[in-house]
């Protein structure tokens, strides 16, 4: 018993070590900057397409499906399903970041920040509002947010690490 409760103590000072702090810290820091530009393309933008050139457009959507409007549907049960399952794996990410490596921390925290953002908005609204549209004359990307660039970005990082990594 006196072994369990030692454990537990060693893993709270695990979890307040200076790196989880910067962790958080980056986390916070990307959901601010999703809330923003979230905020500012719904104040802005929600009525119509804003060219900013041939490529790239803001053209607001409201997501209710998983990434890039993945198994989107009407179904409320497998909306609020997707959303528990998605709010349960933000948590595993917490835990699994806060005791990885420095350089870990660091990718979890983009994956970690994008999708509290795309969590929020899915209990917020929801559905996940999507406004940045890349396209190619007729051929246009999944529309997608600033959350999912962080995401994405943490995955090809996370990705590339073990790629590369010699373990």
């Amino acid at each position: 018993m006196i072994n369990f409760f030692s454990n537990i103590k060693e893993k709270k000072n695990e979890f307040f070590k200076r790196e989880n702090i910067f962790l958080l810290f980056f986390v916070v820091l990307i959901f601010f900057f999703d809330r923003v530009s979230k905020i500012k393309i719904i104040n802005s933008y929600s009525e119509n397409v804003y060219y900013i050139n041939s490529f790239i457009n803001f053209d607001l959507i409201w997501n209710i499906g998983i990434g890039f409007g993945l198994f989107s549907t009407d179904t409320s049960l497998y909306y609020n399903l997707v959303t528990t399952i998605i709010g349960v794996v933000i948590l595993i990410l917490l835990y699994i970041s806060a005791i990885s490596k420095k350089f870990d921390k660091f990718i979890y925290s983009f994956i970690i920040g994008g999708a509290l953002g795309n969590f929020y908005d899915r209990l917020t609204f929801n559905a996940v509002p999507d406004f940045i549209d890349i396209h190619y004359k007729d051929f246009h990307w999944f529309t997608f947010n600033v959350a999912d660039i962080f995401i994405s970005f943490g995955i090809m990082l996370y990705m590339c690490k073990n790629l590369f990594s010699k373990n």
